[in-house]
């Protein structure tokens, strides 16, 4: 990706590559947004790092993602919904005017043409794998999938371990930050294991959503 000015669209959230998701417009200005990228379908996201997604003023992480929007539905409302879906990496470079929507001066990042290390990628998933098996037992009502299927290829794999992987929206930003996609899998390994020691303690503890009630 050359230097290029993107519609952005900040959420209070990280998206990472090849991760789905649902998003929901209702402002007039992401509404012009959609408008304008009609041909392309296409619009970068980042996470606010101070303020509120709506009505604008508010501070902006500095790396985001490429979003391709694969379906949209209109509401009576004037609602729309989308799904898309994460593509790759970006630094922004600059932010421009807010008028009529966000948008920056973004960059691809380097690095990203680093090979994943096979070994370090079967770890990392087993640990990813073990957290959620853990994770169900504490939130059942939330159905999580444990045997979740897995791209073959590695990069795209890996990526899909930062999207399964139970953490807070602060380290979602940190393993996003990072163009090595070993450190990334490294950093993820980590927090699992952090994850998984505070889940032991809390079923020792018989500390679950519904004691919590």
């Amino acid at each position: 990706m050359e230097e290029q000015t993107m519609p952005m669209f900040p959420l209070g959230m990280v998206v990472f590559p090849h991760q789905v998701v649902g998003l929901c417009v209702f402002e007039s200005r992401y509404h012009h947004m959609l408008n304008d990228i009609e041909t392309t379908q296409r619009f970068g996201t980042c996470l606010i790092a101070r303020g509120a997604e709506v009505g604008g003023h508010d501070e902006r992480m500095m790396v985001g993602t490429v979003m391709q929007i694969l379906g949209a539905q209109s509401l009576p409302n004037g609602q729309t919904l989308l799904m898309a879906e994460g593509v790759e990496c970006f630094e922004v470079r600059r932010w421009q005017s807010d008028a009529p929507y966000p948008r920056a001066v973004v960059s691809e990042r380097c690095c990203d043409d680093v090979a994943i290390a096979p070994g370090l990628l079967r770890s990392t998933e087993s640990a990813v794998r073990a957290l959620r098996a853990l994770q169900s037992e504490l939130f059942a009502d939330e159905c999580l999938r444990t045997n979740c299927d897995m791209d073959a290829d590695p990069w795209v794999r890996s990526w899909q371990l930062c999207s399964l992987t139970p953490m807070s929206t602060l380290d979602q930003f940190k393993v996003l930050g990072l163009s090595d996609p070993n450190a990334r899998l490294r950093l993820i390994a980590e927090i699992c294991c952090e994850r998984y020691g505070d889940y032991q303690r809390m079923l020792a503890l018989d500390v679950t959503p519904s004691s919590l009630d």
